[in-house]
């Protein structure tokens, strides 16, 4: 596997993989892989012939008082998950790489609506920051196909929405969130769980699970989404949302729209946020 850092020498490679007929899938990451980013790079060289990574910690995606400084940076181990997996090309940048003029400065991307609700309110210009740098990555690596994991649902909308309306040339695929054996998501921030939350974080999903049994069952919307938000109290968390949306547009349902809905749910375990997300059946 190749690791580079600079956008000329990322260029060229594809040019040359391009020349010889070869497809091209992309796993844009943040690093400090787990299983969960594994699968995903898994995925994608089923898909296409040749497989890009990016590890890059976006700073115009965190909010002033957000974890961007202490964000763990684990480049070696990143690069050792990756080529085992089956990953060709890992591209590394610097910030200067993608933001030339500094973050602060950038051209910033905006994708109305699917913005302003869930993760949108709780973290204003997170997806200015998310839909900008994925924009910059896509006309870097050029992918036809470009694979996001489930559990960050709105971002993988946010995304989809961005790459039609600009009309990008790449197919966004989403993957299947990856468990714990317990549940719980795996996600980078895990990490920082003590051991007492730890045991207490895959109560999240067993809510999710909770959610969409009261909705298929016939439930209030809002009374099921209260419920929920009651149940993690009660065991210490403090959510920001426990929300039942439609999974197209994350627009809220009609009362009795069962079908076709996705339960979200976002909350603090002691310094920890944590996201997740259960599509209905």
């Amino acid at each position: 596997m190749q690791t580079l850092q600079d956008a000329a020498g990322l260029r060229a490679t594809i040019r040359g993989w391009r020349t010889q007929g070869h497809t091209v899938g992309f796993v844009p990451t943040m690093g400090n892989l787990h299983a969960g980013h594994h699968s995903l790079v898994k995925l994608a060289r089923a898909r296409a012939d040749r497989v890009v990574a990016s590890v890059f910690v976006n700073p115009t995606q965190f909010g002033p008082n957000e974890d961007f400084e202490r964000y763990p940076r684990t480049l070696a181990q990143d690069q050792a998950g990756l080529a085992e997996s089956g990953c060709d090309l890992l591209f590394a940048p610097d910030v200067t790489t993608l933001y030339p003029f500094g973050a602060d400065k950038s051209v910033s991307l905006h994708v109305p609506e699917l913005t302003d609700t869930l993760e949108g309110a709780h973290r204003p210009g997170h997806f200015d920051g998310v839909a900008t740098v994925v924009c910059k990555l896509f006309n870097l690596v050029q992918p036809d196909i470009a694979i996001f994991g489930q559990k960050d649902f709105q971002q993988l909308k946010v995304i989809e929405r961005m790459v039609r309306d600009l009309s990008l040339p790449v197919k966004v695929m989403g993957a299947p969130t990856q468990r714990a054996d317990d549940g719980l998501a795996l996600s980078s921030r895990n990490q920082y769980l003590s051991d007492a939350d730890r045991a207490t974080a895959p109560l999240i999903y067993e809510t999710l699970q909770q959610m969409r049994e009261l909705i298929a069952k016939g439930h209030a919307r809002k009374v099921v989404e209260q419920a929920a938000a009651s149940k993690l109290e009660r065991a210490g968390f403090v959510p920001d949302y426990a929300a039942i949306r439609r999974a197209e547009d994350l627009a809220e349902p009609a009362d009795g729209e069962h079908e076709g809905l996705v339960a979200l749910i976002a909350a603090k375990l002691g310094s920890t946020r944590l996201i997740d997300n259960l599509l209905f059946d």
